[in-house]
């Protein structure tokens, strides 16, 4: 449909939120492939964008764009709603487009009605940093991968998984659309219902610290059920490759051991020696280290299973009724709160890591640990961001919460055998959480400081108490 300039594209590519190597030094830019969408005026298209580094190193973008009266429109999805409502309307149709070197295949839910509503308004989310997302009507939302890796994105596998095994507290998924070629074969995007009455499980958090704290802390529990409900679905079909649960090797753990070791290493011959704040952990390296070995020495581990992959307060929300009417064959949703219920978001897992890795089966007690880290984290926010000290022993109890409605849900098998063994093997995981923690904000965010090294040092004494 149209031809790019080299300097054109890499001006543009680089300047968006969606860009994801700004440190990197550009060498070269160009269109790999690119299908055409519509071919009346205004005319719409999609692109596959190489972007090449001077270490040798590339990236491939998805860049949807519009020409109308030969005019180029580079920002066409954010700039004309026409375009994004094209996409949702190929994947009612179920269309196949080809192009030069692939072809882009559009498909919808079945049963799913909402895709055949009239699409009005749409409003693009300004707050994504790695893909772009259009509401539709506050009914529909459209979620487009900028960056594209060879394979299946985990957000379309585990939702329609999830979808398929009647998992509810999700927003259920209505379509998808994907390029095979031969550049790649990758998800380009999907399609959901968009809850409109959601509240960020995170803002919530620090509201109701402040305002209704026992509140929230009766809402912990259903949440602790409805992740251990999800874990059980993901670890349920033993019949499907992707998801079938496994029994993890001394190997794989072996190798996730060595991987925070050395991560653990690296970290406290950095740590500056003049920070009173960093005092509790100081010169405790071995002993967080020997935390970790327990791992490998704690016996059964449990199996390994798909999990969330980047779970904490803010991949939730928290629903009222209206999202009863958005589940196949008008079901209930089961649940204990009647006036809501939680609605898990985002299943790409960490952008950061890459593909094959995301979609590595882990214990699922990796995510429970990333929620109770959450809960750490809103305990501090709430008094550094909103000035409110939470009520004494909050986190605590909060942990509590959560874990006794997860562990009162959860198939028992995919967690190791007893007490101690679930203990043990989630102190790790937290331990891993907390030491990343501590690397970010010694980077970015030195008032935060506190939060991981509380962690740190409440496992090292944790250990200390039960070894």
């Amino acid at each position: 449909m149209s031809s790019f300039d080299d300097r054109v594209l890499i001006d543009y590519v680089t300047e968006q939120r969606w860009y994801g190597a700004k440190s990197r030094a550009v060498a070269h830019a160009g269109v790999l492939d690119s299908v055409v969408l519509r071919t009346t005026e205004p005319q719409f298209a999609l692109a596959l964008v190489e972007i090449r580094y001077e270490t040798g190193a590339h990236d491939i973008y998805q860049l949807l764009y519009s020409l109308h009266e030969g005019e180029l429109g580079l920002d066409a999805l954010g700039g004309d709603p026409g375009l994004a409502r094209e996409l949702v309307s190929a994947m009612r149709s179920g269309l196949t487009l080809q192009g030069a070197e692939g072809i882009v295949e559009f498909h919808g839910v079945e049963g799913f009605t909402a895709l055949g509503r009239e699409l009005g308004s749409a409003e693009q989310i300004g707050s994504e940093q790695s893909n772009t997302s259009v509401v539709f009507d506050q009914e529909l939302i459209l979620k487009v991968f900028r960056r594209l890796e060879p394979g299946i994105n985990p957000e379309l596998e585990v939702l329609r998984f999830l979808t398929e095994h009647g998992f509810d507290n999700i927003p259920p998924l209505g379509g998808w659309y994907s390029y095979a070629g031969g550049p790649l074969s990758s998800t380009l995007g999907l399609l959901q219902e968009y809850v409109a009455d959601g509240l960020d499980g995170w803002e919530l958090a620090l509201e109701e610290i402040a305002e209704a704290p026992e509140r929230f802390l009766g809402r912990l529990h259903r949440l602790g059920e409805v992740t251990g409900q999800m874990h059980t679905v993901l670890g349920s079909d033993a019949s499907d490759p992707a998801f079938a649960p496994e029994e993890p090797s001394v190997e794989s753990l072996g190798l996730l051991t060595a991987t925070v070791d050395e991560e653990i290493s690296r970290l406290f011959l950095s740590l500056p020696e003049d920070d009173e704040r960093l005092a509790p952990i100081l010169g405790r390296g071995e002993e967080v280290r020997e935390q970790l070995r327990q791992l490998t020495t704690a016996g059964s581990s449990g199996r390994g299973i798909r999990t969330h992959g980047d779970y904490h307060l803010g991949q939730t929300l928290w629903a009222g009724s209206a999202l009863e009417a958005s589940l196949p064959g008008g079901r209930k949703r089961a649940s204990a709160a009647s006036s809501g219920d939680w609605v898990i978001l985002d299943f790409e897992g960490e952008p950061a890591r890459p593909l094959v890795e995301r979609r590595r089966k882990r214990s699922p007690l990796r995510d429970v640990a990333g929620m109770l880290r959450s809960f750490a984290y809103a305990a501090t926010a709430s008094a550094l961001a909103r000035g409110v000290q939470p009520p004494e022993g909050w986190e605590e109890r909060a942990r509590e919460r959560f874990l006794d409605g997860y562990l009162e849900t959860v198939d028992s098998t995919l967690l190791p055998t007893g007490q101690l063994g679930v203990e043990r093997l989630l102190s790790v995981f937290e331990l891993e959480k907390a030491v990343y923690e501590l690397r970010y904000e010694l980077d970015n965010r030195p008032d935060w400081i506190g939060i991981p090294v509380a962690g740190i040092q409440r496992l090292i004494e944790q250990a200390a108490e039960t070894a």
